[in-house]
């Protein structure tokens, strides 16, 4: 469901809307599973549905999105941080982001701007990587 949320608010964010075709797409699913969750979704008041119009987020979803969206991206963040291979961080965090908490969400973003605040931080980090591979 949270696949849903987040990549609604992320279409409607850059296009304007999201349509069932649109999700279909994004999430590599049938459009009828789209529509399924679509009416679920309706239902536990992510979304306003009309059959046949269309379906906005309410004000519930809309937060949620935004938070998902933010989580997502700022995981992708903190792995480019450590160091994980460029080609490796969207499936990760894809793996990832749906297991951890809110709490542990947080203090990942606590760590995030710990390492930002000072380049140093990150130079020390590399530093410590190098000489972990060496190691290996």
């Amino acid at each position: 469901m949270e696949d849903y949320i987040e990549q609604i608010y992320s279409l409607i964010s850059t296009k304007g809307y999201a349509r069932v075709t649109d999700l279909a797409e994004a999430l590599l699913v049938h459009p009828s599973s789209v529509t399924k969750m679509i009416q679920k979704l309706d239902k536990e008041n992510f979304v306003h549905y009309e059959k046949y119009r269309g379906f906005i987020l309410t004000e519930k979803g809309t937060k949620i999105g935004k938070r998902l969206v933010f989580r997502h991206a700022l995981l992708e963040e903190f792995l480019t941080l450590i160091g994980v291979d460029e080609d490796k961080i969207y499936e990760d965090v894809e793996g990832i982001e749906h297991h951890l908490s809110w709490n542990a969400i947080d203090r990942i973003a606590d760590l995030v701007m710990y390492f930002q605040a000072d380049e140093q931080r990150v130079l020390h980090l590399r530093e410590i990587q190098k000489q972990n591979e060496m190691i290996d």
